[in-house]
């Protein structure tokens, strides 16, 4: 079922500028992921992913098996940010009216209303989203795509900044549903949270055992500060050399022989937009090679189907199969030298 929460920023948070550099940037968004590992210890690579999709306008599937860490993250993510965040509990018996909204009669006013539902937020955290039938995990679809919700005929915009962070089980774990390929093309990125090291886990041990840590989590951007900075992101630099290394690597996801279904021109424009990203954490304004290639199993993996009997999908999971490949590409593709 869902639920929400509206975080307020503190009084004695520093103003909002309304111009942004580099410096600034790589400044708000570093505190933005400190304030989220102070909640998930050990993860800094799930965190950062978190980061790049919420300021590349994309969204996240966390995928893993129970008790990680994934809807914790997600938390941690909205708490961070002065936002209306909800969240849906995907189960079997959810109806995509109770994601996307529905009219109901008024008998006073003998007239419709229309009576929003959880998408209707800032944040949106799908949780177990693998859990509901493909016909509610379908409702998603435009929300995702146009930030808009259509009901009897009529569309709604959803609130800027939009973010889906969406957490699905393993498809081997009981009572999932796999996502169907048009709904995995909406996500930017995928990532698995991993079991914790052994000194983190002991740490949680310590630090959780009568305290809950989102508790301590306080805002430290407002919503309009995060667009200021998606904004900026937008016109961060990408060099002709460096746009079509992104093309070069989509392509060869498509006509390789150990893969079924490649790269959507859609996961190329996700590729660069969260290079962009990547590339403003670290305080440049340009995009290298490096971000590109980084970035290549997260933002293309989880849209890839290796082919069957193949030598990459032999004595592998699909998830390992399609890994493989993709780094059998990177090192086939030649990375351009001129990337400003």
């Amino acid at each position: 079922m869902p639920d929400d929460h509206t975080h307020t920023l503190r009084d004695d948070a520093p103003p909002i500028r309304e111009d942004v550099t580099a410096e600034q940037f790589a400044q708000e968004t570093t505190a933005i992921a400190e304030s989220v590992t102070r909640v998930i210890d050990g993860k800094p690579h799930a965190v950062r992913a978190a980061l790049v999709c919420l300021l590349a306008e994309g969204h996240l599937l966390i995928e893993d098996v129970p008790g990680v860490g994934k809807t914790m993250l997600a938390r941690a993510l909205a708490a961070t940010v002065d936002a209306t965040v909800r969240r849906i509990q995907f189960t079997p018996d959810l109806l995509p009216g109770d994601v996307t909204g529905v009219s109901v009669y008024n008998p006073v006013d003998r007239v419709f209303e229309f009576k929003q539902g959880a998408v209707f937020a800032h944040i949106v955290i799908a949780d177990e989203i693998n859990r509901s039938s493909p016909k509610t995990q379908s409702a998603l679809l435009e929300a995702m795509e146009e930030h808009q919700v259509t009901v009897d005929g009529t569309s709604r915009a959803l609130p800027d900044p939009f973010l889906v962070v969406a957490t699905q089980n393993p498809l081997e774990m009981e009572g999932t549903y796999a996502l169907p390929e048009a709904q995995r093309d909406r996500f930017m990125m995928r990532v698995s949270m991993g079991y914790p090291d052994a000194a983190s886990e002991a740490l949680m041990l310590r630090q959780r055992d009568t305290l809950n840590p989102l508790d301590d989590v306080r805002p430290v951007l407002t919503s309009a500060r995060v667009r200021q900075l998606i904004a900026w992101a937008r016109n961060v630099h990408v060099s002709p050399a460096v746009e079509e290394y992104a093309v070069g690597l989509a392509r060869a996801t498509r006509s390789h022989p150990d893969v079924r279904l490649g790269a959507s021109p859609r996961a190329t424009l996700q590729l660069v937009r969260a290079a962009k990203v990547w590339a403003a954490l670290d305080g440049r304004e340009f995009v290298i090679p490096d971000d590109v290639a980084t970035l290549l199993d997260p933002v293309f993996a989880h849209r890839m189907i290796a082919a069957r009997g193949t030598s990459a999908t032999r004595g592998h999971t699909a998830s390992d199969a399609v890994s493989s490949v993709l780094r059998s590409i990177a090192d086939s593709v030649r990375v351009p030298l001129a990337t400003r």
